[in-house]
Order: structure tokens, then C-alpha cells, then sequence
């Protein structure tokens, strides 16, 4: 699949829906083996929700990106938001990689780079300093990912997921 025929765009306010489905689809996809079913159901209805992205598309300091198919289907996205990790304190010019989820199905295709890339590139636009990020702890793939992109764990913190708090790391990049 080197050869993925893909395309990556900033989402508007247009995507909303798009962007619920496929952040609906790859978290269900990502964790429905490690997680309670409920919890999933859970976060995605509360998380992942239309309006919820309608909020981040129109909110200050929010960017996101979808990954789409040649023929349009979104095969993953990426989030960017100012800083929200409880156990890190934030410094002025720190900006969150809040998601970067693609479908398993193209892992290894180069797409998660290109949303890594061009989410720094974004955060480095709007004047910042370091890039932050939580990830589930046990997820050793993604991990190891972020720190191919130069990211090192800083901290960990509780992520609550559904009824839930599962153990995150947080993770940091200086730009």
C-alpha cells in the first residue's frame, strides 16, 4: 500500500459529520479490544458526537485535518487545540496534538505522517513552542510512533474514557 492514493485537507465547519464518523470508527477500532464496550459507546457518543467537532471547527486555537481516499471516504484525522493536560503545566506557546487517529487498515501507509506533519507545521504557524500529547499507556504502537516524530514521554496522567479512567502518558515535542 506504499502507493495509497490519498488526500489530506483542513477541515471547516462543512466536515463535522465526516469528521464524527471516522473519529467514531478509529476509536471504536483502536479499542474495542482493550477497553468495556460501554465506556467505547460512551466516549464516542460524548466525544465524538457531530456537535462536538461542529465546536472545535469553530473555536479559536483548534485545527483539523481529515485524510480521505481518492473517492472521498475519510480514513483518518488529526486535532489540534490549546493545551488541556491536567498534570503538565502549560507554558505559553504549547499547542495539544488532541487526536491523531488513522484506520488500521492503512497503518503504515504514510498517512499518520502526513497528518503529523502537517499538525506541526500548523502549531508552528501559530507561533508555538512545544507539542503536547496524552496517549493511552498501553499503547505501545502509537508510542513508539510519537517518538519516531521526535516526541519523549514527560508525564502521565488519568484519561477518562466513558465511566472509566484509564493511565495515559503525556508526551512532548519541542518546535
Amino acid at each position: 500500500m506504499d502507493d495509497l492514493d490519498f488526500s489530506l485537507r483542513t477541515a471547516g465547519p462543512q466536515d463535522a459529520e465526516r469528521l464524527s464518523l471516522i473519529g467514531q470508527a478509529t476509536f471504536l477500532e483502536s479499542f474495542a479490544d482493550i477497553l468495556p464496550g460501554e465506556d467505547i459507546v460512551l466516549h464516542c457518543r460524548r466525544q465524538h458526537a457531530e456537535a462536538d467537532y461542529r465546536q472545535r471547527l469553530a473555536s479559536q486555537g483548534h485545527a483539523l485535518w481529515l485524510a480521505e481516499l481518492r473517492k472521498g471516504a475519510p480514513i483518518g484525522y488529526a486535532a489540534l487545540s490549546p493545551p488541556d493536560l491536567p498534570t503538565v503545566e502549560a507554558a505559553e506557546g504549547d499547542v495539544e496534538l488532541k487526536r491523531i487517529y488513522v484506520l488500521s487498515r492503512f497503518h503504515g501507509t504514510g498517512v499518520a505522517r502526513a497528518l503529523m506533519a502537517a499538525a506541526v507545521e500548523r502549531a508552528k504557524q501559530m507561533n508555538g513552542r512545544r507539542l503536547l500529547l496524552g496517549v493511552y499507556g498501553r499503547n505501545g504502537r502509537a508510542i513508539r510512533f510519537y517518538q519516531k516524530n521526535g516526541m519523549t514521554i514527560i508525564g502521565t496522567r488519568q484519561f477518562q474514557v466513558g465511566e472509566n479512567h484509564y493511565d495515559d502518558v503525556v508526551m512532548a515535542r519541542e518546535l
